[in-house]
């Protein structure tokens, strides 16, 4: 198994539980040396704070754990692409490079809304990505997610 996908299975395994805590299925591994620094999930539902997104929970235990804010020898691999917020902490963070799964078209902010991590937009910090890795297990648990909510929904108008 590619490197790549090793690591996104890490990523899908933290989404699971976030499924599993009836939360948006998304997760994250950063990766430091060639093994998992740290693993996160969304904590936005659980914890009612619209910032604990899997990529911020995970860029505050990684820099915690280090003890800098600085990540630069670290990458992200993450089930879904990094929305606006999350994708400005990761150039902050000076993260290398951020691997992720399913595309994000309402609110991606690599490549499908939006190029955050395009330099032309005056950081000083380049992140290198790559998208698409492992998408359709990331993107069927996201589905699967969105029609239990919708079935618990239909259930409570009854």
């Amino acid at each position: 198994m590619e490197e790549k996908e090793k690591f996104m299975r890490k990523a899908l395994k933290e989404a699971q539980k976030g499924f599993e805590k009836d939360e948006c299925p998304i997760g994250c591994v950063i990766v430091r040396d060639g093994k998992v620094l740290v693993r996160a999930h969304n904590k936005k539902l659980s914890k009612n704070n619209p910032i604990l997104h899997a990529e911020v929970v995970a860029i505050d235990k990684a820099c915690k754990k280090i003890g800098d804010w600085r990540l630069n020898d670290c990458d992200m691999y993450v089930t879904l692409e990094p929305c606006t917020m999350c994708s400005g902490a990761i150039v902050q963070a000076r993260i290398r490079k951020v691997y992720f799964g399913a595309y994000e078209p309402k609110s991606g902010a690599v490549v499908s809304c939006n190029d955050i991590f395009n330099v032309e937009h005056g950081h000083n910090h380049k992140v290198e990505f790559e998208g698409g890795i492992l998408e359709e297990e990331c993107g069927a648990l996201m589905k699967a997610f969105f029609k239990k909510l919708r079935k618990k929904s239909s259930k409570v108008k009854e």
